[in-house]
């Protein structure tokens, strides 16, 4: 089994809860604001169902859950 050189007090491990929860509070609002935000696309486009598509924990593009349209690039998107 592996030593680890640090090994966090329970007051440390507090102030590293409290960060976690708001950790969690911001991804929370990230994640509802995109949610948002592809209604509205989707919306004023008049193509249902667009979403960003998320790859290696990065929005590479927009397109759709049930593939009817072909994946817009973040290539294309940009500029």
């Amino acid at each position: 089994m592996k030593k680890y050189k640090i090994k966090p007090t329970k007051k440390q491990l507090l102030i590293m809860k409290d960060y976690w929860a708001r950790m969690n509070g911001v991804q929370n609002y990230y994640y509802r604001s995109l949610g948002e935000l592809e209604k509205e696309m989707s919306i004023k486009t008049g193509i249902k169902d667009l979403e960003f598509f998320f790859c290696d924990n990065e929005i590479v593009g927009i397109g759709q859950g049930n593939r009817e349209m072909a994946l817009i690039q973040r290539e294309k998107l940009n500029g």
